[in-house]
């Protein structure tokens, strides 16, 4: 019998796609994790600025990589039927036994966690989710594989049915990770007002060194500008304005930003609505630099006692 050679293309369409395959299972099961860890969040090792940026990654590997699984998919599919006998390239039986040793393998690892929690008598929920996501999604990447070597996927349905199946899936995680993460307009917001309070802080730590060697608060932030060290105030981020500053007394002076966001907490309450509720009762809040959106103007005293003089 006659057999069909394997040409640059074949390796090319197939090779990608598996890459695209692996990619996109693992940002799946990262997203799934990370939603998992959201919805049941752990006292002992809570990160939540980590749980969102591991969202935000993982949603733009999965954006990025389905799309193209789908479109080498139907190129491949195509090529099928033109030429049925692609369908046992030596080269596509090699990568879809290996991706079938891969599944396999996770799929054995993960039946062992879970026996092993078993008999530790440490079956958490989030544990078990995190099991579940990874057996549905292995489990069903294995079956699909299985099913394809023993028959001809040009001459069925089932492709096409697994093909929207899985779009309807992979959507729905984007969506719930747009709605935990927030909309990038949001994020930029929150960045934003994250670098004025961080600018705030670096402003009040070098007018009280000033303070503590001139024994006087500036009369401007100008008078911080410090040539040897390159320190330069800072401004703004969006608007590149400089930030409020004055002083009230010897010891007592004010700095004042505009934010474009209230801040997690105000008063002690949680007070932004794009915020994961979940985390609430668990971070810590700056009360320091709490603010509502708009201007804000931050009142600060230098206690002489905790901030003595060099040498004192």
């Amino acid at each position: 019998m006659f057999e069909i050679k394997t040409t640059p293309r074949d390796v090319f369409l197939h090779l990608l796609m598996m890459v695209m395959l692996y990619i996109g299972v693992i940002s799946l099961i990262t997203l799934l994790f990370a939603y998992v860890d959201y919805g049941f969040p752990d006292p002992l090792n809570f990160y939540p600025q980590g749980i969102l940026d591991m969202i935000r990654s993982s949603s733009a590997m999965l954006v990025v990589s389905f799309p193209l699984l789908l479109i080498l998919s139907w190129f491949i599919q195509r090529d099928f039927r033109k030429n049925q006998k692609k369908h046992e390239l030596k080269f596509r039986k090699w990568l879809i036994y290996f991706t079938l040793l891969a599944a396999a393998i996770t799929i054995v690892i993960d039946l062992i966690q879970l026996v092993n929690r078993f008999y530790s008598g440490d079956l958490t929920t989030p544990f078990l989710l995190k099991v579940l996501a990874v057996l549905v999604l292995a489990g069903t990447t294995f079956g699909y594989y299985v099913w394809d070597v023993q028959n001809e996927p040009h001459k069925s349905k089932i492709p096409t049915i697994v093909g929207y199946s899985a779009s309807v899936i992979v959507v729905a995680v984007l969506v719930l990770g747009f709605l935990i993460a927030g909309s990038p307009s949001t994020q930029r917001r929150i960045r934003l007002d994250e670098q004025r309070v961080s600018d705030l802080q670096t402003l009040q730590n070098e007018i009280v060194n000033y303070w503590q060697f001139k024994n006087q608060l500036p009369t401007s932030q100008n008078q911080l500008k410090n040539d040897l060290t390159g320190f330069v105030p800072p401004r703004d981020p969006a608007t590149q304005t400089p930030y409020q500053y004055s002083s009230s007394g010897s010891l007592t002076f004010n700095l004042c930003a505009t934010f474009t966001l209230p801040s997690l907490f105000r008063n002690g309450s949680p007070k932004n609505t794009f915020a994961p509720s979940p985390y609430y009762n668990m971070i810590q809040p700056n009360l320091t630099w709490d603010h509502d959106a708009g201007t804000q103007c931050f009142k600060r005293t230098i206690d002489p006692a905790l901030y003595p003089k060099p040498g004192k």
